[in-house]
Formats: C-alpha cells, sequence, structure tokens
C-alpha cells in the first residue's frame, strides 16, 4: 500500500501531484480522461470513485489528480487519500508490470533516429520540469514534419502548456534538431 509522502500544488489550480512513498508503476505513464477510461485500471477506477474528478495520471511514485471547477480541495483530498493509500504497490504486486497508455511505446520504439533524438531532448530537458509539476508529455508521432504530442497529467488541461511550454519545445526542437518541425499537442 502507497503512503503518501506529500501532496504539493500544481500550476494547474485543479490539481493536485501526490507524491507516493512506494511506486504504483513501473516506470510506465497512465492517463485517464475518464472514469470509463479507467474502468480496466483499479487505482484509476477507484480514484474516479471519489467523486469530482476530472482526470487520472499516474507513473512510477507520484498520482496528478485534476478535479472538477466546481469541487473544493479542503473536500476532495481527505476522499482522494483513501483510495491511494489502499493502492497496490508495484513491489508488492504480484509481477505483472502495467502496459503504458497512447503510443508513447510505439514513439520510444520506433527506429526513426529524429525521435530518438527528440526523446532524448525532452528526457533532459522538458520532462523533468512537467514531471515535478504533475505532468508529463509523450510522443504520439511523427508525421512529414509534424511532430504529435499530448500533454498528460496536470498539463492536459494547464493553459501555459498549450501555449508558453509548446512554443517552448517547438522552438527547442527546430534550434537543435530540425528547422522544419511543427510541434502539436492532440
Amino acid at each position: 500500500m502507497p503512503k503518501i509522502a506529500d501532496i504539493q500544488e500544481t500550476p494547474n489550480p485543479n490539481a493536485v501531484k501526490f507524491i507516493l512513498r512506494e511506486p504504483v508503476s513501473h516506470g510506465t505513464s497512465h492517463s485517464f480522461k475518464t472514469a470509463e477510461d479507467a474502468e480496466g485500471d483499479e487505482l484509476a477506477k477507484s480514484i474516479f470513485l471519489v467523486g469530482e474528478v476530472v482526470s487520472v495520471f499516474y507513473m512510477d511514485k507520484m498520482i496528478t489528480v485534476e478535479k472538477t471547477d466546481e469541487s473544493d480541495w479542503d473536500e476532495v483530498l481527505p476522499a482522494l487519500a483513501v483510495p491511494i493509500r489502499a493502492a497496490e504497490s508495484v513491489a508488492s504486486s504480484n509481477g505483472g508490470a502495467a502496459s503504458a497508455v497512447g503510443g508513447a511505446i510505439a514513439a520510444a520504439a520506433s527506429d526513426d533516429p529524429v525521435i530518438a533524438e527528440i526523446n532524448e531532448l525532452l528526457d533532459e530537458r522538458i520532462r523533468p520540469y512537467l514531471a515535478s509539476d504533475g505532468g508529463w508529455l509523450e510522443i504520439l508521432e511523427l508525421d512529414e514534419n509534424v511532430l504529435k504530442i499530448r500533454y498528460q497529467g496536470a498539463c492536459g488541461s494547464c493553459p501555459s502548456s498549450l501555449t508558453g511550454t509548446l512554443m517552448a519545445i517547438e522552438n527547442m526542437i527546430r534550434d537543435e534538431i530540425d528547422e522544419r518541425i511543427e510541434v502539436v499537442a492532440v
């Protein structure tokens, strides 16, 4: 059972990040935008059952939960702590590694050297900052000169992700990898 080490605010006022003492995934990210998306995942499903939850994102020792605009953190946080504390850590599970969601695995496994170079750049200079704010970023595909990415966790609905961060990522990729690449968030 993961114990909550800390609860941190994120730049998104409707999202908080729970820092755990034990991991809930083997380095894979899991993102759920609806309760229906979470039906096959016990942890995410139990968090959505609390109510007032818009999205759930987790990886390693972090869970980010986004609440509705109308709900109050003083009421939602104590309720969220219950399923998070009850969650099974991967260290005590029966050894089945969870799979990542979306196209990140395909992009990471791609033999395209440009995608590999972009992933390396993102791992070094962007993803650590997003993770510190309770979010993540995955590459979905590089089609022609258009790089499609998806923000997850607190970054998924944060206005700064969809403006400033996106432009910074595009500028960095254009400066260091290929000036023709356009970056779009989907």
